[in-house]
């Protein structure tokens, strides 16, 4: 069985249907989208809680930040004790 693919664009304006009223049975039936699918897309554009408003897409993204500055500090940090010893 052949696995659909939707850009973001799409997840975005079905997210934005259901917030604006409609079920998630009547999103599965007029576009196809099963149930569960629609209901993770739901949840990952949902702000968190406590992660300041920001939906789990957006702490991948700070989070993947993160650790390439943090290994870019790292290679400085190396860099500099090259450079000190000479």
């Amino acid at each position: 069985m052949k696995q659909k693919r939707y850009n973001q664009e799409f997840k975005q304006t079905i997210v934005e249907l259901y917030r604006s009223g409609t079920s998630v049975s009547d999103l599965n039936r007029e576009y196809g989208v099963s149930e569960v699918t629609i209901y993770k897309w739901i949840k990952a554009h949902s702000p968190i809680e406590n992660g300041g408003g920001l939906t789990p897409a957006e702490i991948a993204e700070i989070q993947k930040e993160n650790l390439r500055l943090q290994q870019e500090v790292e290679i400085l940090k190396k860099a500099m004790t090259i450079f000190a010893k000479k």
